[in-house]
């Protein structure tokens, strides 16, 4: 296998990996975001930005996962996640785990990997090509 063929796989594989599981994670809010509009209220912020979380686990992954606007799609997971670190885990940003590890790991992982995806684009694998817009 070439280099290049090896990169758009591991670029695959990210893209995927990330997308299933922040859509998976995503899915379970379907059936409403009240609680977190009382959270952003709390914090003097609109309730309807509440509905965003839809774009940020339901949309921006399966642009992921089908490799259209992957660029974009990365970028909304990454605004998605600073909210949820800033809003929801602050008090836990600096805290070790159970286990010994930081206590956001999947956080940061789908954070981070939201910001690998979006400087590395989507690769050849993906609807819209290596070359297409924004991915």
């Amino acid at each position: 296998m070439s280099s290049t063929n090896t990169d758009d796989l591991g670029k695959l594989i990210l893209r995927l990996s990330l997308g299933i599981f922040i859509l998976l994670h995503g899915l379970g809010k379907l059936g409403g975001v009240g609680w977190i509009v009382g959270m952003l209220q709390s914090h003097g912020l609109p309730g309807f930005i509440a509905y965003g979380v839809y774009i940020g686990e339901i949309l921006a992954p399966i642009l992921l996962i089908i490799g259209v606007w992957t660029r974009i799609g990365a970028l909304i997971i990454v605004i998605n996640m600073l909210f949820v670190l800033g809003l929801v885990h602050m008090n836990e940003l600096f805290t070790l785990g159970k286990s010994g590890g930081w206590a956001l790991e999947l956080q940061g992982m789908f954070l981070f990997g939201g910001v690998a995806v979006a400087l590395l684009g989507a690769g050849a694998y993906a609807l819209g090509g290596r070359n297409g817009r924004y991915n």
